[in-house]
């Protein structure tokens, strides 16, 4: 996928259980217009920050779905035939299988539940 190179995606587990995570903090220090960090595993999931602005390609994972969650700004998900709106403190699931694209008209932040399997450009 061409425009992988455009998106700051860290995949190492930054937080191990029992240490707190100062999610303020990490919002401030990105730096980037799409950046995704890896912070903390739970059972056979791990839970990201993105802090983005821009748009993702369109893209789906076969066999598993994900969870976003905004903290500020303004998130949207394309769908085929819907775009949905997320602000803050609002969520949304995208099932396995379903084609989108993630799109951010302001810097926004973002935490993201997803299966540890999962990659997050797509399949």
């Amino acid at each position: 996928m061409k425009n992988n190179n455009k998106y700051s995606i860290d995949l190492e587990v930054k937080f191990k259980p029992l240490e707190i995570i100062n999610i303020p903090q990490l919002i401030e220090n990105c730096n980037k217009e799409w950046q995704n960090i890896s912070l903390c595993n739970v059972n056979d999931s791990i839970v990201r920050l993105a802090v983005v602005k821009g748009e993702f390609h369109w893209h789906k994972h076969e066999k598993e779905d994900e969870f976003f969650f905004v903290i500020d700004g303004l998130f949207l998900i394309d769908l085929e035939k819907r775009t949905i709106e997320l602000r803050p403190k609002q969520g949304f699931t995208v099932p396995k299988g379903v084609m989108h694209r993630t799109r951010a008209p302001t810097r926004t932040s973002v935490l993201v539940i997803e299966k540890n399997t999962i990659k997050p450009v797509g399949d």
